[in-house]
């Protein structure tokens, strides 16, 4: 079976579709910010969003759902000295403006103070180019519901025509949707910018009664032109399944572990969430106090670019307004820097990252990792072994960082698959598997905003039989 994931034809593009301008989101954020200080606040900040999409679903060649959205919302910060209060509105009107304003005022009236509370400062926030910068995110798809079927029903049908095992379907779905917001606060960042998501997926289903075997498939980027082919997502997605058909429980045993890239990215938000400055300051992570310490393995780089074109994590500022930078977050294994918001960097006494709202478009790279190092590469360096593809439950302990998931995969003798494996339980403790990272694939994958190949632990038990 081929593990390569299929790569992208041509897709329309069209209109928005949005209903608000962009010169209304500023009237709307530059009303409500003078509005709030009129009333005494110290200081304040607006977004205004709105978003559109199309969403649809079938299964067995038949339409399921078809689903239009359209959202909007404002939401109102408001600070009074060290006191904070905020409330939202989806009512775009002027009574509701102030309404909402005074209820996010009234709030911070009656909240204890916060050290920690307020804007970022001056220094830190998005300015001119800054806030300017175009990133190319923006890529409406021009897409009615029956065309959107029509994809939906290539999809299931390239599935289903695989083999005459795939013998059922738990549908194809297909989604197009783009959104734009604006911000602003008192201390005069104004910024904001449009961005586009869409995506194709199947779950096809292999064998009959007792042997069934599920596996699924997407594609999912900003551009539509960049998705992959429906034929080529049903196509891939079916051979998943039937690969693994005559999955058997192994016995328990300690082995080395072979995560698919496509999972991989988990263990890199992993590390993520366990360095974010929320997990930090409640001191209930098990990477505390790790700045300057190395916690992966010496040949590990993880490299964040916030600024990559069409990124899913692409940001030219975060949803503090503050500046977004490209950085080396681990190098040679060693902590760089948390992922911080202004809040959570107060709390630590350190100064925000440009992380309010979440990391952006890391890459974790190893230094010994060949051109050459395809997955059948790293099949032979984990020589005998599970090499895992599916994992289930959210058995992550941050505090203590012990991990237990339910798995399924094939296992490996001699660098070559044996039999597929399912029924059982892989676990570990976080920081020996980050510094047991044996080698990374150059089968490098994206998964939302994380950049990987597939990841060798040297060692994990594994309970089975």
């Amino acid at each position: 079976m081929s593990r390569t994931p299929p790569s992208a034809p041509s897709r329309p593009s069209s209109h928005s579709g949005f209903a608000y301008t962009r010169e209304q989101f500023q009237q709307y954020v530059d009303d409500a910010l003078a509005f709030a200080l009129t009333l005494g606040a110290s200081d304040a900040a607006v977004e205004v969003s709105e978003g559109v999409g199309l969403s649809v679903s079938v299964r067995k060649g038949e339409v399921e759902n078809v689903e239009r959205n359209r959202d909007k919302s404002m939401s109102i910060t408001v600070y009074i000295g060290q006191r904070r209060g905020n409330a939202s509105t989806s009512d775009f009107s002027r009574a509701a403006l102030e309404q909402t304003v005074r209820a996010a005022h009234d709030i911070a009236r009656f909240t204890a103070e916060d050290t920690a509370a307020g804007l970022p400062d001056a220094q830190d926030m998005a300015l001119g180019d800054d806030v300017l910068r175009d990133l190319d995110l923006f890529h409406p798809w021009a897409i009615d519901a029956e065309q959107a079927l029509q994809i939906g029903l290539r999809c299931e049908a390239a599935a289903l025509g695989v083999d005459r095992r795939i013998t059922n379907s738990e549908g194809a779905g297909v989604s197009a949707q783009q959104s734009h917001f604006y911000a602003g606060n008192s201390r005069g960042f104004r910024g904001g910018y449009p961005s586009s998501r869409h995506s194709l997926s199947v779950a096809p289903i292999a064998g009959r009664g007792d042997a069934m075997q599920r596996d699924a498939w997407y594609s999912s980027m900003r551009a539509p032109q960049e998705l992959a082919s429906p034929e080529a997502v049903g196509r891939y997605a079916a051979e998943r399944a039937l690969s693994r058909l005559k999955s058997r429980k192994i016995k328990t045993c300690e082995v080395p572990v072979l995560f698919e890239s496509s999972l991989a990215a988990g263990l890199l938000g992993a590390y993520v969430q366990a360095t974010s400055g929320g997990a930090l300051y409640r001191k209930s992570s098990f990477l505390q106090d790790s700045l300057g310490q190395r916690v992966l393995a010496e040949h590990i780089d993880v490299h964040e670019d916030p600024h990559q074109p069409r990124g899913k994590g692409s940001a030219p500022f975060d949803d503090e307004g503050v500046r977004t930078r490209a950085r080396d977050v681990v190098r040679a294994g060693v902590v760089q820097g948390y992922f911080l918001s202004t809040y959570s960097a107060r709390k630590l006494g350190l100064r925000t990252t440009g992380h309010a709202g979440g990391s952006h478009n890391l890459v974790l790279a190893s230094g010994l990792t060949a051109a050459g190092d395809d997955l059948n590469a790293m099949l032979r360096k984990l020589h005998r072994g599970l090499f895992v593809i599916e994992l289930m439950g959210q058995g992550v302990n941050y505090v203590t960082g012990d991990y237990s998931r339910g798995a399924a995969g094939f296992w490996v003798e001699g660098g070559v698959i044996q039999y597929p494996v399912h029924e059982i339980t892989i676990a570990g403790n976080l920081r020996e598997m980050f510094l047991g990272i044996g080698a990374v694939g150059a089968d490098a994958y994206t998964m939302g905003s994380k950049t990987i190949g597939s990841v060798l632990v040297e060692r994990m038990k594994i309970a089975g039989l």
